[in-house]
This record gives C-alpha cells, structure tokens and sequence, in this order.
C-alpha cells in the first residue's frame, strides 16, 4: 500500500496561516450569505401573576400597583393553552425581585434573577443589580392560585409540588402541560392518587382533582394526548421512573413539534413547528411573555462564579434552519456508519438551533464582515 503522510508538527489555525484563514473566512462567508446567521437561542418566560392572597413573606406588596408573577422557562410557548398547573420544588429557594422596567415582582431562583439582571429584564440603568423584597421556600409558595396565560383553566391553576424541579435550570418554576409532557402527566397522576402527599403539602383537592390533560395538539400515532398515551405504552408507573420518563420525552417531542397540528387558540390547524414563533410573540406583544436567556449547562469562571448570559450583540449559525436540516438529513442517508452513531447524529439533528460562533479575543479567524469578531 502506497502512503503519503505530512509529518510536520505543527498547523497554524489563525491568520497566522493565509491559507486556512482564507478558508474558514469563505466558510463563513457562505453561511452569511445563506442566511445561516441568526440571533441568540431563546427560552420564554410565562408570566403566573398571583391571584389569591399573597404569602405572608409578601404582604407589604401592594399587588394593585406591582403585581406579583412567577415565571416559568419553557421552550414551548405554544403549549401553554394546556396549563392545568405549575411546579415547584418545596426546598429550593425563590428569590422576590423587583423589576423596574416592567413595574412588577418576579418570582424565580437566585441564578435566573442574576441572568435577568444581565438581559435588561430587572433594572436597565443597573446591569447585574438585584432587588431583593423577600426570599421563600417553595412549600411557602404552594397553593397559590394563578393567572396562566391562554390556559382553557380561566379560573385559575394552583402551585403543587414536584421533587424533579431543578434549581439548575430555567428559573426553577414550571409550568405544567401534562398533554403534551409526560413528566407532568406522570407527576399529576401521583398527585392525584396519594392524598397523604397532598396533606403533607397543604394542597386541597380542588387544586387538583378537577384538573385534566387539555387536547391541545393532534399528534401522528399518538393522538391528541400523547403524553398519557406513551406513558400507557411504556408503562411507566410513576414520576420517579427518570430514564423511561425521558425517552417518552423524546419522543412525545419530536413527533409533536414537527408533525404536531394545533386543535386550539388563533392558530387551530396549523402545523406546531409554524404556530410556535408566532404564539411566542403574540404572548409577549400582550405583556404576557419575555425573552430570557441562560447557559445551556452550569458555566463556572476561574474565580469559581457561575457564569450568566449578558445582552450583548453575538453571532450565530442558524442550525435550526429546516432547509439545512433536510438537506443534512439527505448526507447523512447516504453514509455508510454504524446504527448507533447514525441514531446519535439523527437525534442531534432534531435538536440543534442556533449555535454561537464568535468571540472578541483570544486567536482565530476574523469574521470577514465584521472584523470586531473572531
């Protein structure tokens, strides 16, 4: 057998070496060009004012002049005509923050506070400032009744515990479409059936009982409530079933969010995938929604400071791009690999979006049309 081999030790991947820099500015340059660069990934944040009476940590609030909201990160704005409730951790701590720009008191963990506060969410004229009013547990929190934007429940769905939520995550408030989602369905089913875990809470039975899955999305072989539908097929007994929970995630979401039409609200018979940009800013246009922002995973700096998202101009390459994605899909067909690293890489191309690509120091490439930014 006849072999060519480079043995240099070294290659250059700055502009150091014309030629590579050359071509990772043409790379780039035609993703430009192919409109493949977009702005920052997104999260929602769902706007739960409190309708009842206010916990005792809050009473000095006057909820007339600054209402009081939790707000729940979800990346499913379109499934919010299916809230029956929201989730809570009973240990984990919620900070009370004040929010100047929008006249109000915010309901979320610590860290989601410290990003918002980077977002303009908070104080703009005080990046990184937070002003704290009180900080509760979530039991202090259970049983409040809520306003929950497009929910079918117009009376109002209730605070109820759930010993998944995470304090890592979103802003450790959840809210609940057990439809569409099976961890819900499973830890609604639980609730429902152990009355000593409701007493041990303090949560009455109308706060939960008269609440069912809402038919909300027809989704292709699992019907118009898919996540009791797998969660039948699987078997899955209860909340604390993780890794069987998790597959009927998986795949309650991908059949739902690209093949998924809607059965409700202004968008009835559109497919989910279409509706989904559309709802998000019709909530936000009616002061019902916001654009928050975090780390995908937890980030730690060098000081040992977890690190936030800050507001600021970054570009990004749109994988979400459907174009991109069937055409990927047809490359990836036409490999001859492994089933398992075949699955992987289908599964990856179902949730890649938008993916940053620059950074303003440290070496690199330059990008050719905007050289502020490697």
């Amino acid at each position: 057998m006849d072999l060519q081999a480079d043995w240099r030790r070294s290659f250059l991947t700055t502009d150091v070496n014309p030629y590579y820099d050359s071509f990772v500015r043409w790379q780039f340059l035609h993703l430009k060009q192919s409109g493949l660069g977009v702005v920052p990934m997104e999260y929602t944040l769902i706007k739960l004012q409190i309708v009842s009476k206010l916990p005792k940590k809050l009473e000095m609030i006057d909820p007339a002049k600054e209402p009081v909201f939790l707000l729940a990160a979800t990346l499913r704005p379109e499934t919010m005509y299916g809230q029956t409730n929201c989730w809570l951790h009973p240990t984990i701590e919620y900070v009370a923050i004040r929010s100047k720009r929008y006249s109000s008191i915010f309901l979320v963990t610590r860290r989601a506070a410290l990003n918002m506060a980077y977002q303009d969410l908070l104080d703009p004229a005080r990046p990184g400032h937070l002003d704290i009013v009180a900080t509760l547990t979530g039991e202090e929190l259970f049983g409040l009744r809520l306003k929950g934007p497009l929910s079918v429940y117009k009376e109002g769905i209730y605070t109820l515990p759930m010993l998944s939520v995470s304090a890592a995550k979103g802003t450790g408030v959840v809210t609940s479409v057990p439809s569409d989602a099976p961890d819900d369905f499973a830890s609604l089913r639980d609730l429902k059936n152990k009355q000593a875990f409701r007493e041990k809470y303090g949560i009455s039975d109308e706060m939960v009982l008269p609440f069912e899955p809402v038919e909300i999305i027809e989704t292709p072989g699992l019907g118009r409530l898919p996540a009791p539908t797998v969660i039948e097929q699987m078997k899955i007994q209860s909340q604390n079933d993780r890794e069987k929970l998790q597959e009927a995630k998986e795949k309650v979401y991908r059949l739902g969010f690209y093949d998924g039409v809607l059965l409700v609200g202004k968008h009835k018979g559109e497919k989910v995938q279409n509706a989904k940009k559309l709802i998000q800013k019709e909530l936000i246009d009616s002061n019902e929604a916001m654009i928050y922002q975090e780390p995908e995973k937890p980030v730690v700096t060098r000081s040992g400071d977890d690190a936030v998202v800050c507001l600021c101009n970054q570009w990004y390459l749109d994988y979400g791009d459907e174009a991109w994605k069937a055409a990927a899909r047809v490359a990836l067909a036409k490999l001859n690999i492994h089933d398992e690293a075949r699955n992987n890489m289908d599964a990856t191309l179902d949730w890649l979006r938008e993916h940053a690509c620059s950074r303003t120091y440290g070496l690199g490439t330059r990008m050719p049309w905007d050289d502020k930014w490697l």
